[in-house]
């Protein structure tokens, strides 16, 4: 049965979902995009218009809508009949549109952990602090709430809880490597919104080792990665949001996240963080005036989106899961390979933005069928990754593995 939906945001990730949800419009019915700025909407719908993404006749449409404020949320799905909303708004909206969507029994889907604009790297595990503690009345109400589904978090927890079904008896680790190959030429930039991009390296780096919260400082441990396709690259250990529901689902593994940087980025984020230019308390200028330093630096450096035209190279993420299969030691690494110039072709966005939205409609997809519709709060490792696989595989993200870990014997997922 086909289901409205409704997409909160107008930035590059949106870009990508109102694509692959106009791609898709016969699983779906009306699609709406909303933000606070109805033309960003517009011309976001316009680029829809010039590839011509629809896959049938049906209703596309923009609104204008703050979605800090719930009752406004709630008018809009009321108004149109959302069924399902996929969040791609800024970190800082989670928590409001949920409850809107717990108000009026929409299905609810995000690709981050909700974030407090006044608070940096909270206590973990980061969804106890918000989302989690809406999940008993998720299941109260039979409320659908798909929380990190995007890829990372979102598909590398499916890929985790693939390898572990289909290769292990126990986990012991799971390393989350996201490596961006690619070159947009400028400068400097961020690949997506400069302020939640830089607010995740601000703060302590939290890994899940040894049973138990472990702390480091962002770029103290570093390590050489020889990925598929992208070859060896420098990726260091960072805080992140899949390790804070992966480490509750299976404590007894060591959980690690790692990006990939190189040493001008380094440079430039050490400079600015010295400087205190990354710092989100606000400050006072000698002309009186209030400003957040941090938002001072989103505002000057370039528009995530802006990279595609020119983004070349590409994305390697995946995640090396290490168990025992029948008291031997097994490692596996399942993985998605994207490329930023056929993101640009498709649909005019970058690729790692192509990767963060294409996740949430296949997502949207399985609600719809009821495959996903779980009637309650789960995060992504919770729900049988395969037909979210499958999905992925048919709109642009083919998942691969490596039996026997990185360099091993290389095969689809379904193979």
């Amino acid at each position: 049965m086909k289901k409205n939906v409704l997409i909160i945001g107008a930035g590059g990730v949106a870009q990508v979902v109102v694509h692959k949800c106009a791609q898709n419009n016969d699983v779906f019915g009306d699609i709406h995009l909303a933000s606070r700025t109805l033309s960003k909407c517009e011309n976001l719908l316009a680029t829809v218009a010039e590839k011509k993404a629809m896959k049938q006749e049906g209703v596309l449409q923009a609104h204008q809508v703050d979605a800090m404020d719930t009752a406004a949320v709630v008018a809009l799905i009321n108004k149109i009949n959302a069924e399902i909303v996929i969040n791609v708004g800024s970190a800082f909206v989670n928590m409001t549109v949920l409850d809107a969507c717990i108000e009026t029994g929409a299905a609810y889907i995000d690709t981050a952990i909700h974030e407090d604009p006044k608070k940096i790297c909270e206590t973990p595990p980061w969804y106890g602090n918000y989302e989690w503690k809406k999940r008993d009345l998720c299941a109260e109400k039979g409320i659908t709430a798909i929380l990190g589904a995007g890829f990372d978090p979102g598909v590398v927890n499916a890929f985790a809880r693939f390898a572990i079904d289909e290769f292990m008896d126990e986990v012991t680790s799971i390393d989350i490597v996201d490596i961006n190959a690619g070159d947009h030429g400028k400068y400097f930039a961020t690949n997506f919104d400069p302020e939640i991009n830089f607010r995740e390296f601000t703060g302590v780096v939290y890994s899940w080792q040894q049973g138990a919260w472990q702390t480091n400082q962002m770029f103290e441990i570093g390590k050489v990665w020889d990925m598929p396709v992208v070859g060896p690259s420098q990726a260091y250990m960072s805080g992140h949001d899949e390790v804070h529901s992966l480490s509750a689902n299976y404590p007894q593994a060591d959980v690690r996240f790692w990006m990939g940087f190189g040493d001008h980025y380094i440079n430039v984020f050490t400079v600015l963080k010295n400087l205190g230019l990354l710092s989100e308390q606000p400050v006072m200028t000698a002309e009186g005036q209030e400003v957040v330093p941090l938002k001072v630096v989103k505002a000057v450096l370039p528009d995530p989106s802006s990279l595609a035209p020119n983004y070349t190279g590409k994305t390697c993420i995946g995640d090396l899961v290490k168990g025992t299969k029948d008291g031997e030691e097994v490692e596996v690494f399942v993985y998605n390979v994207a490329d930023h110039k056929e993101a640009y072709n498709e649909i005019g966005s970058q690729g790692i933005s192509f990767t963060a939205g294409v996740p949430p409609v296949a997502a949207a997809m399985l609600v719809a069928s009821g495959e996903w519709d779980a009637k309650t709060m789960r995060n992504v490792e919770e729900l049988d990754p395969k037909p979210f696989f499958t999905i992925m595989d048919r709109i642009g993200l083919p998942t691969r593995v490596q039996i026997g870990g990185l360099g091993g014997k290389d095969q689809a997922w379904n193979a």
